[in-house]
């Protein structure tokens, strides 16, 4: 029985992130996706004009995925544990997609299109950022001037954006082969304890514990 185009088509997405993720983007060709879903090159350029196309899409998904990551608490003051949470489902995106971010530099060159999207879910993390801790500091949580703040919020998604590629590089205390979404999380969080008051500085080494087993 033949698949459904809109069946294929997932399976084209799917497939295609586990790829570009396991094998770097720049390595995978769209004869090598159509290989192994077993399908011809036709097939896949019925429903992809390209491997860019392809890319586009996924970006989509993860742009979507991204912005419901980012939202702050609507109904209350914002807490600590909202931005180790937003930090969760954050580094749990990057991983997701992380060939995005691998190869972050070449396919933001390619594409002007894909560089303008990024830069917006930049701009949409800084205001996030900015957002929850001047929340923190009308409750008393955190200590800091609007100019430190948008420095910290400035810092916080270099640090996010470029945790992977730091990771690949620096020299392996282990012999695990995957990053630690904890530690990258522990290491963004604490760019915050200078800003913290010593109640909630406790409570943020508390809250850290997990992350450092």
């Amino acid at each position: 029985m033949t698949a459904r185009p809109n069946k294929t088509r997932e399976r084209i997405l799917t497939v295609s992130l586990a790829m570009f993720n396991e094998q770097g983007e720049p390595n995978v060709t769209t004869n090598h996706i159509a290989d192994e879903l077993e399908i011809s090159p036709g097939n896949l350029y019925y429903h992809f004009r390209n491997k860019d196309d392809i890319v586009e899409h996924l970006f989509e998904r993860y742009e979507a995925q991204m912005d419901q990551a980012m939202l702050a608490p609507e109904d209350r003051a914002p807490e600590l544990e909202d931005i180790w949470l937003q930090l969760h489902l954050v580094f749990e995106c990057i991983w997701e997609y992380r060939f995005l971010y691998r190869d972050l530099v070449d396919l933001l060159l390619r594409s002007r299109k894909l560089k303008m999207r990024f830069a917006r879910i930049l701009k949409r993390a800084h205001e996030s950022i900015v957002e929850v801790c001047q929340g923190l500091v009308e409750t008393g949580v955190l200590k800091a001037s609007r100019v430190e703040i948008e420095a910290l919020a400035y810092n916080i998604a270099m640090a996010t954006t470029f945790w992977l590629n730091f990771e690949q590089i620096r020299p392996q205390l282990t012999t695990r082969t995957e990053p630690e979404l904890g530690r990258g999380i522990y290491q963004v969080m604490m760019l915050l304890a200078p800003f913290l008051r010593d109640g909630e500085r406790q409570h943020l080494n508390h809250l850290a514990e997990d992350y450092l087993r």
